[in-house]
């Protein structure tokens, strides 16, 4: 700790806050599970709000299972098109 006037530590370390995005993988998990669900059920909603959310935890949050969110969601929303345009044309 430091005095009022003086610039002089006093031994103790000071520690800055933990960094967010390197700790957890919330935005990412979530995007996965969209994605998942996307591909099952309204995938222009669910898969492309995982898509959005799985861009976001990569550039703004640089989580580590970003780029695996990106990928499950894109193939949920392209893949649950597909399924969708199948189930109908029966």
């Amino acid at each position: 700790m430091t005095t009022q006037y003086s610039n002089q530590p006093t031994g103790q370390q000071h520690y800055g806050a933990p960094k967010v995005g390197a700790s957890g993988n919330v935005f990412s998990i979530i995007a996965i599970v969209l994605g998942v669900i996307g591909f099952i059920f309204l995938p222009i909603v669910f898969a492309l709000g995982g898509l959005i959310m799985g861009i976001i935890a990569k550039t703004v949050r640089h989580e580590r299972l970003a780029t695996i969110a990106i990928v499950v969601s894109a193939i949920g929303l392209v893949g649950g098109m597909v399924l969708g345009a199948i189930v109908a044309s029966m």
